[in-house]
């Protein structure tokens, strides 16, 4: 009983803090060090982590069908030559060569890092999860402010590539995806919807190619039938807490209330510091 306890505990702080900026692997690592469990906290990590991605491809169904509609009919009309005669089609083209731009930093970073195992010494270093919440507060309070100008229609080549390097830093354990890439969205004139928005579509091929190898290390994990469903509820409880997560700090996005997650980090940050 208290190992299905621990997983559904993990699987709603994963999918509480996946979409807010206070780092949802850094959480897990902080419940999992204070509850002393033996769990795979990497392995559990990347499946609820899908879980999570479920619920935000559910959040954008309706875009995300436009988008690639929009996109195929484009890339058909420029191979047969035809001229893009509907503006609005051709601009959700370019918003998602914007994506494939902005995933690209991450995407190389993030390989050479698991190649190279360049932070393998900072595992369950709850110290510099600490730090890293400092490091989210300063930046959160630093563009809190910022209400931006520029609509989906205005994003440029430059933009993408500038919130894909933000996403990139968030490969070091403890940095929140979500809050670097809307950071950085922020720091180039970007609407706060429209930040929060690319921020969140950005998140959907990175996290489908970790979570399907994430999926491919459960199956051929040694584990027994037991733990293999208690993962797999912490996954279905993290989409499910992921769902509800996401459309409360969009709220709060939209609202200019960042502050309250620049507070959140600099208590929690300085309490791991020191205490923990």
């Amino acid at each position: 009983m208290l190992r299905i306890i621990w997983y559904v505990v993990l699987g709603i702080v994963q999918g509480f803090t996946e979409p807010i900026p206070v780092s949802s692997s850094g959480h897990v690592m902080i419940i999992n060090n204070l509850l002393k469990t033996n769990i795979d906290i990497e392995l559990l990590a990347i499946l609820t982590n899908f879980g999570s991605l479920i619920a935000i491809i559910f959040l954008y169904r309706k875009k995300i069908i436009v988008l690639v509609k929009d996109f195929f009919s484009c890339l058909k009309a420029l191979f047969s030559k035809h001229k893009i005669k509907d503006k609005q089609v051709y601009n959700n083209f370019k918003y998602c060569i914007y994506l494939i731009i902005g995933t690209i930093p991450a995407g190389i970073i993030g390989l050479i890092v698991t190649k190279l195992n360049l932070f393998d010494f900072l595992d369950n270093n709850i110290k510099f999860v600490g730090v890293t919440l400092l490091i989210t507060a300063i930046f959160l309070f630093l563009i809190r402010n910022i209400k931006g100008s520029k609509d989906n229609e205005n994003i440029t080549t430059k933009d993408a590539i500038i919130i894909g390097l933000f996403q990139a830093i968030a490969v070091l354990p403890g940095i929140s995806r979500s809050g670097a890439t809307i950071v950085g969205g922020m720091t180039r004139d970007l609407k706060r919807e429209t930040a929060f928005d690319f921020s969140f579509l950005l998140y959907i091929p990175i996290s489908l190619a970790t979570g399907l190898l994430g999926f491919k290390d459960l199956l051929s994990a040694n584990i027994d039938t037991f733990t293999f469903v208690l993962y797999i509820l912490a996954t279905v409880i993290a989409g499910i807490v992921t769902y509800f997560a996401t459309k409360w700090f969009k709220d709060i996005v939209k609202k200019g209330k960042l502050i309250y997650f620049v507070i959140y980090c600099a208590i929690v940050g300085t309490i791991i510091i020191l205490f923990l």
